[in-house]
């Protein structure tokens, strides 16, 4: 059984996704967006986002890779669900749960690039820049955080703990 510290509460995660989501309402004032949430750890995220923008969502996907193995990426991706919108011509918002080595999301960007959006911006829950492998910046995050490993709000650990309002540290019970 593993054991869980507190880390940011449900309270301070809501008001992170109103401000994150009025940045992102101003600088798209007056145009729309195309939301794709990255499944499966995003999926409360985006949701939580879209409901707090003010800017026209004129359409909301959501696509699946897996590149994870318990608590470590492997690096090796697998393609579990494609979009089914063209994205031609449309701001695209990619919402991703968490940016680790940032290979996942610079392998969906590169790809997603091959179908002509107009743009296309990363819009993260959170992110470890110290893990860091690649270039990756994403253009709106709500925490960062050190290279820990953290469960809860759509964060998963081998599927379970998605559940938690909050997001929490794991420590493995041979951790003191």
């Amino acid at each position: 059984m593993d054991r869980f510290e507190s880390f940011i509460s449900e309270e301070e995660i809501k008001q992170k996704v109103k401000q994150i989501a009025a940045k992102i309402s101003s600088d798209y004032e007056g145009e729309s967006l195309f939301v794709i949430g990255v499944l499966t750890g995003a999926f409360i995220f985006t949701a939580d986002l879209v409901r707090e923008l003010t800017v026209d969502v004129e359409g909301i996907d959501f696509i699946q890779i897996s590149s994870y193995q318990g608590d470590r990426s492997t690096g090796n991706f697998v393609f579990k669900k494609d979009i089914s919108s063209d994205i031609s011509g449309k701001n695209i918002l990619l919402v991703e749960d968490i940016i680790d080595t940032g290979r996942t999301l610079k392998k969906l960007k590169e790809m997603l690039l091959t179908r002509n959006p107009r743009s296309i911006k990363i819009c993260t829950a959170c992110d470890k820049p110290s893990r860091r492998v690649t270039e990756l910046v994403p253009d709106y995050n709500c925490f960062t955080i050190p290279d820990k490993f953290i469960v809860g709000y759509g964060l998963d650990y081998d599927g379970v703990y998605r559940d938690f309002k909050d997001i929490r540290i794991v420590r493995p019970e041979n951790e003191q």
